[in-house]
């Protein structure tokens, strides 16, 4: 289970997360490494897309704090993928340790998997905030193409 206060990042995503911020003189399209991993949570939500931790990164990144989400409105993420995955209200209860332990270890899963998304998207990419961009833009549209009623498309070849 997750360490209660804090959220980890696998080992081996470490480097592409501090690839995806734009700290230390870097270019990537992130800001901090939560907003990093919040990203990649709902990646990988949408995605279906839940992958265990194995090892963690003990350096940069670091287990980063639940006091810094809360401060950047991202707490209500880890909380609704809580609640969406157990489909069980108590886990959102704040007295618990329990609770907070099984919220945050969802929420890590699905920021793994959507890292492991990321990964094999930007894999040989030199500039990842163009790259995103044209994945995200591919997705709105795919998701336009599925939301049609009834597309004459299919019939072209």
């Amino acid at each position: 289970m997750a360490e209660t206060g804090r959220i980890r990042v696998a080992k081996d995503k470490a480097d592409l997360v501090k690839a995806l911020t734009s700290a230390d003189g870097a270019t990537g399209p992130f800001q901090t490494y939560a907003d990093v991993i919040v990203f990649a949570a709902a990646l990988g939500a949408k995605h279906k897309k839940r992958v265990p931790l194995g090892e963690i990164s003990k350096r940069e990144p670091s287990p980063i704090r639940l006091e810094y989400f809360a401060t950047m409105g991202h707490d209500w993420v880890i909380k609704l993928l809580g609640i969406t995955e157990t489909q069980d209200i108590k886990i959102l209860s704040l007295n618990e340790e329990e609770y907070e332990a099984k919220r945050n270890h969802i929420f890590e899963e699905y920021a793994n998997g959507g890292l492991e998304l990321l990964q094999n998207e930007l894999r040989g990419s030199v500039d990842y905030s163009e790259r995103i961009l044209l994945f995200l833009s591919y997705e709105r549209t795919y998701k336009e193409q599925q939301d049609e009623e009834f597309d004459l498309s299919k019939f072209l070849s």
